[in-house]
Formats: structure tokens, sequence, C-alpha cells
């Protein structure tokens, strides 16, 4: 457990939560996701309203560049984070460097978890020598764009390699000859200006793994399957932008799945393990796909998945297994009020996270 400076609990009969939050602006771009990872003002009001209670305060504090004198001003006992940060590879660790280095409890995983998280090769090349299985991939960086001799084996998708949301992930994303690779790269680049992961598609289901909870209090929700309605992309199934706009035409959503349990329980037991070694705190969001022999691969993590009502995959998850989103979001917060050591929230006429 993390303590505050006086080694002494938090204790009040009401605590201010402070909800930090990026918000969509409405930019225009040639990237038609350019802002896919931030939040509509709708998800902040309804965080805001599954917290408030009689024993917490809210606050909603954007996170621009005012950032650190609103929060300073403030005076907040602990922040609900789900800010994306303004740019780079390591924006999302930007307002948990803040918030560490202005001494603030907040909600979620540190800025080293979110830095190495978002960096989807990265985290890929720790995970393996904890023997996690990902397809194989190669880097092109932005810097560098030359296109190496592929030993990859066809069809491989291509994604920018720091980027969340499916953001980059576009309807032509997959390729099956070197000519489309080249195509589809040169567009990446020019679109997003950044590092680009070429990986090897996996033709198996696709599964997402939500996390809520630390330590012997770590839960693991059931395995969310995503079920295609049809093909997205010619002979191809990817979960894109596109797709993600309007999933109720082209997605079912299947929680529990109808695969076999012993492919869940060691899913759910790979998903526990990858959030621990990549020190992962209070929720996180984890993708897997299985090859065409139902062995389990590694995809992406999200240690600051999306909690839009109704459309984000963490709380429609967490709503298929009876979690319902008021209490999902009180639980985030207990989780971190808990590492703390704030109360009220270690109290237990609080709902629990399990």
């Amino acid at each position: 457990m993390e303590e505050r400076d006086d080694d002494v609990p938090l204790t009040k009969t009401k605590i201010k939560v402070g909800v930090v939050y990026s918000l969509k602006k409405g930019i225009e771009s040639k990237a038609i996701d350019e802002e896919a990872e931030y939040d509509n003002i709708e998800t902040v009001v309804a965080i805001n309203e599954a917290l408030s209670s009689n024993d917490v305060e809210v606050i909603n504090i954007e996170a621009d560049q005012n950032l650190f004198d609103k929060i300073k001003h403030e005076k907040v006992d602990i922040v609900f984070n789900i800010a994306e940060g303004i740019k780079g590879r390591g924006r999302e660790a930007q307002v948990p460097a803040i918030l560490n280095m202005l001494k603030i409890p907040f909600t979620g995983s540190d800025e080293t978890t979110l830095c190495l998280a978002l960096d989807k090769a990265l985290a890929k090349r720790i995970l393996s020598t904890y023997n996690i299985e990902t397809p194989r991939y190669l880097l092109i960086k932005a810097d560098d764009f030359n296109i190496p001799k592929i030993k990859l084996r066809y069809p491989l998708i291509i994604k920018p390699n720091a980027e969340g949301s499916s953001k980059g992930i576009g309807d032509t994303c997959v390729v099956s000859t070197k000519e489309q690779l080249v195509i589809e790269l040169i567009k990446n680049r020019e679109l997003y200006h950044t590092d680009i992961l070429v990986e090897e598609y996996l033709d198996g289901r696709e599964f997402t793994v939500g996390l809520i909870g630390n330590g012997q209090n770590l839960h693991v929700f059931e395995p969310m399957e995503i079920v295609y309605l049809s093909k997205t992309q010619a002979d191809y199934c990817v979960y894109n932008y596109k797709i993600k706009q309007d999933f109720q035409k082209y997605i079912d959503y299947k929680c529990p799945s109808t695969i076999e349990r012993k492919i869940i329980e060691k899913m759910k037991k790979q998903a526990k393990k990858i959030f621990n070694v990549l020190g992962c705190r209070d929720f996180a969001r984890i993708d897997f796909r299985l090859d065409s022999n139902e062995e389990i691969y590694f995809i992406e993590i999200n240690p600051l998945p999306g909690l839009a009502y109704g459309y984000s995959d963490y709380p429609m998850l967490a709503s298929f297994c009876g979690m319902d989103y008021q209490h999902l979001i009180r639980n985030i917060l207990k989780a971190g009020a808990l590492r703390y050591g704030i109360r009220p929230y270690n109290e237990d006429d609080h709902e629990s996270i399990q």
C-alpha cells in the first residue's frame, strides 16, 4: 500500500475526487480518427454521476496545458484519471507523472506502465520474456522509413505502434502482398507520422478480457468474445475504428463465450499474468486472438481503457458479468483509494470489487 507523506491514511466524512480527462475538440484532420482516444463530455458526465454521493464530491478537470496549476489549486484527495495526454509516444504518462510529482493520489496505472503498454512492440518484447505468445511482428520506424525484407507470413495487419482506440486501423489494414504492404505503410505514415507495427494476422476467434482491483483482490472478468456478423475487409475480420463506430451493425458480443472452458481459464490466467508483469493497477483491458489451432496469442493491453457508457468494451464486458456502470466506476475509485489508505473507501459498508 502506498502511504501519503505523513504516513497517516486520509480519513474524512467526504472525499474530493477530481476527474481528469482529455476532451474531443472536433479538430479537422485528414485522419478521420484523429481524436479517437479522447472522450466526449457525455463520458465525463456519466463518470461524475456514478461517483457523486454523500461521501464523494466530484469536480471535473480537463487535462490541458494548464493542468499543473489547476490540479494544485483544486486540492483534491484523489484523481480519477482517464486523460490520454496531449502529444507523443509517452502522452498517457503525462498526467500520472504530474500527479506523482505533486504527490497527489490517482486511480489507474502509473506513468511507467502506461508508457510501456502504449508502445505495442515494447510491450510484446517484454512479455515474450515471460513466455506470453504474441504474433510475430516487425517495427517500421517513422524517422528511418525503410521497408526491410519481410520475413513474416502473409497476411499481415498494419497499425500505428503507439495509438489506442483502434486509431490508424483502417479498412485496408490487412495486406496479402508486398505491393499492398508498401501502399498501406506509406498511407499510415503520412496520416499519423509515427512508428508502424507490422504483425502477422491471425484468423481465429477474438476476445477481450477486463481486470479490476489489485493484488489478492484482483478480479478477472469472463472474456468477452467479439463475434463478427460478416467479414469487415475481404476475407478478414478486423475490429477497426469504423466497425467500433457502428458496432451494432457489425458485431455481436458474447459473454460468456461458448468456447471451451479450458481456453477461457487459460486466457484469464494469462491476462492476470500480463497485468502483474507490466505493473498495472486498479483496472485494465487485454486483447487476445486465437490462431486456427485455438492457441492463445496476446495482441495488446490497455491499462487506460475507455469508459464510455453503452459504447466502450470495458464497461460492456463488466455489465455482461453482472457489474453495472455505477458499481464499475466506484470500484475503480475504490481500488485506487485502497492503495493509498484513503477512507471511506476501505470501509466495510462500501460495495465489494468482486
